[in-house]
């Protein structure tokens, strides 16, 4: 069974309530999970933290192939 590794970023929503993203890889895919029905308002800062988690499961993924 392969492990499964979850990065969460945090965020805001447009009300200004803290929310967090996902980012899970799942056989071999980069999966994004933003707050249920809301949209995500990222800091230059969260952006930089996504993006981090992005190139890491993105490496994990390229991995499992």
């Amino acid at each position: 069974m392969e492990s499964t590794k979850q990065w969460h970023v945090s965020c805001r929503d447009v009300a200004g309530r803290r929310r967090d993203m996902s980012v899970i890889v799942n056989q071999g895919n980069v999966v994004v999970v933003a707050p249920p029905g809301e949209t995500a308002v990222l800091s230059p800062l969260e952006v930089g933290r996504l993006r981090a988690a992005l190139r890491d499961a993105i490496v994990q993924a390229a991995a499992l192939e």
